[in-house]
């Protein structure tokens, strides 16, 4: 007799079906495991064979062999303990064989039986649910799992002798609850901030239309305080973004508890991160940092500092939206809808261009610094602003600064106004005009007569690149957006074109 047991590989966000299948039968007293297992998968023999022990249940003196079909497709990780061992369990009669056909099992097991939480339990609910089946995963994943529906079966034990009790119709499991993380730390108020207004406004304008930032200015400007503050004028995921942004975290181990934050991410990796860590890779082809900020903010602080390689890695998902890892036996596809923050200084010793400073190297040493930025990354970000030093005027002057809720209103109506405009041409998925196609951003964001003028002329002035001239209508658009205009001006035009003016400098430089 052949035990069937359905369960999950991995790839990307999907879960990819896979059946184990278990025979026992007269032969060399043993357990072999096939069908391209990795390290992980082997050992489980050896947990399966203890956790069954410690269970109660003793393995007769047979050859038990473990079939994990497909053959040819690679099984990473140890959430193929439970499947193997309900497989292994139905296969001696301990469990009825035809409870689990409605179910898809994953889970690691404990050498004392018990169920330890696993990676990916919500892609492998939303999978299992697809096709019409239920899910048998850990307690603690129990929660995850249950935001892929109202009506999916989930059995969520603690041990396997739960389950075995559930089966047998001695205790009953429980659905688990899907429960959202509770926000209690407080994100940073952007009323702390002194002085720093154009920079302020240019936060205001990246965060309505999703646009990509670079702030450059002399240590202590205060880049970073503006970077962090962005995520308390950011409004919280949409229903949708919430399951996209919380399948990657799922696979990538993220989730604490197994339950979910609104909070739109906010990943600030050191500028020491390799090429896989920023756009994913390694081993087993995990997501990197550009798609653990989907639909959020990646905030790479001390911009040239990282290396040049893994910059330019960034350019296919600050222009597609997602992170393609191919590799000789594999090809996987992350989504990476990002918005880039990136913060630098002017040079090496960071004081270029301010009053009563002089680099020693003159200016090479800002040249060679800005050029570490390749060009066709640099096209790719439509908000570029100076932040020069704080004055100590600003620091002793009492001022009431604008509180983030404020900012976040205004932030939150142009949202909807992007969101209506998109859900009107049919793209209900579209949420910000930084996402907008080229061809609908001339359509929506066609200037009236003085401003086309003043597009024509700038961008013959400066020599705009043809992305470069759309994004600077994208920009204009989220300024018409935030003013509540139906038409972009000259004024919202000069504006944007002021945003790129900056980055032209560096432009040229690299």
């Amino acid at each position: 007799m052949v035990a069937r047991v359905s369960t999950v590989a991995f790839q990307g966000i999907d879960g990819v079906p896979v059946e184990v299948q278990v025979m026992v039968a007269p032969g060399r007293v043993g357990t072999q495991i096939v069908g391209l297992p990795d390290k992980a998968v082997a050992e489980s023999r050896e947990r399966v064979h203890a956790a069954l022990h410690a269970s109660g249940l003793a393995l007769p003196a047979k050859k038990v062999t473990v079939n994990l079909a497909p053959a040819d497709l690679p099984k990473e990780g140890a959430h193929f303990d439970l499947p193997i061992a309900l497989g292994l369990m139905a296969a001696l009669g301990a469990i009825p064989a035809d409870a689990l056909s409605d179910y898809v099992v994953i889970g690691e097991l404990n050498l004392d039986g018990t169920i330890a939480p696993v990676a990916g339990a919500l892609p492998a609910a939303i999978g299992a649910n697809a096709i019409g089946k239920g899910l048998i995963c850990p307690a603690e994943s129990g929660a995850e799992a249950a935001w892929a529906g109202p009506d999916i079966d989930i059995l969520a034990p603690r041990s396997l002798i739960a389950l075995a009790n559930h089966f047998r119709g001695i205790q009953v499991l429980s659905r688990p609850e899907p429960s959202i993380r509770a926000n209690t730390m407080s994100l940073p108020e952007m009323a702390d901030i002194r002085g720093q207004e154009s920079a302020k406004r240019a936060l205001e304008v990246a965060a309505a239309g999703g646009h990509n930032l670079l702030m450059v200015g002399p240590p202590g400007s205060g880049k970073s305080m503006l970077a962090a503050r962005l995520p308390s004028i950011l409004p919280p995921l949409s229903a949708a973004e919430l399951l996209e942004v919380s399948m990657i975290h799922s696979v990538a181990g993220q989730l604490s508890g197994g339950k979910l934050s609104d909070r739109r991410p906010f990943r600030t990796p050191h500028h020491s991160a390799t090429m896989a860590a920023l756009v994913g890779g390694g081993l087993r082809a995990k997501p990197g940092e550009a798609s653990l900020a989907h639909h959020g903010v990646l905030f790479l602080d001390e911009f040239p500092e990282f290396a040049p390689q893994a910059l330019d890695a960034l350019r296919q998902p600050l222009e597609t939206g997602e992170c393609i890892i191919a590799r000789a036996n594999h090809r996987v596809t992350y989504p990476a809808s990002i918005q880039l923050v990136a913060a630098m200084n002017p040079c090496r010793c960071g004081m270029a261009g301010e009053p009563g400073h002089s680099c020693a190297r003159g200016p090479r040493c800002m040249t060679d610094y800005q050029a570490r930025i390749s060009g066709p990354l640099m096209d790719r970000i439509d908000i570029r602003i100076d932040v020069p030093a704080v004055s100590a005027v600003d620091l002793i002057r009492p001022m009431q600064a604008e509180r983030s809720a404020d900012i976040a209103r205004r932030v939150a109506s142009a949202r909807d106004i992007q969101r209506s405009r998109f859900e009107a041409a049919g793209l209900a998925g579209l949420g910000t005009n930084a996402r907008c196609s080229t061809a609908m951003i001339e359509k929506y964001a066609a200037p009236d007569s003085a401003g086309l003028q003043l597009l024509r002329d700038a961008a013959e002035k400066m020599k705009f690149s043809a992305r470069g001239y759309h994004r600077v209508l994208k920009v204009a658009r989220t300024l018409a957006d935030l003013d509540g205009n139906e038409t972009v001006g000259r004024i919202h035009l000069a504006e944007a074109i002021s945003y790129r003016i900056a980055g032209e400098r560096l432009t040229t430089a690299a």
